[in-house]
């Protein structure tokens, strides 16, 4: 693995900035998973990184729940059985979160319906109702 993540063309990350520390995984394993540390802890220090501005402040305005008051992004990766597999999965979750973080939506600009689409709207429903009426009962 090389030691700086690619981010984007111009944007890499450093490995050195990244933490992760070993744990226990949850759930189902039988013997093993009382016995081998395989789940992976990654911690990212978000104000301290070597990232632009404009990605630190994307990322710290997230509402997320994996990233602290104190601005660390922990992230838990514990999908695979061994610590290796965690450890690319848990760089990889990092890696995307940060290039969704930096996608600036486009505002939606509000459109008025054509006159003829209101007119069609209009005479499907006049369609319907007169089908509807052709259904009662015939009075003589």
């Amino acid at each position: 693995m090389d030691p700086a993540l690619k981010i984007s063309n111009a944007v890499s990350l450093n490995l050195d900035e990244v933490s992760f520390d070993a744990i226990r995984a949850q759930g189902a394993g039988g013997q093993n998973v009382n016995k081998v540390s395989s789940a992976i802890h990654l911690r990212f220090d978000i104000a301290a990184s070597s990232l632009p501005d404009f990605y630190k402040e994307r990322l710290l305005s997230l509402k997320d729940k994996r990233i602290t008051s104190q601005g660390i992004l922990v992230i838990k990766a514990q999908q695979f059985r061994t610590q290796e597999k965690n450890k690319q999965n848990a760089i990889a979750r990092l890696v995307e979160l940060i290039k969704t973080a930096t996608i600036i939506v486009k505002a939606r600009r509000q459109t008025k319906p054509t006159k003829s689409s209101q007119r069609r709207r209009v005479d499907g429903k006049v369609k319907q109702g007169q089908k509807k009426t052709l259904r009662k009962k015939v009075n003589f």
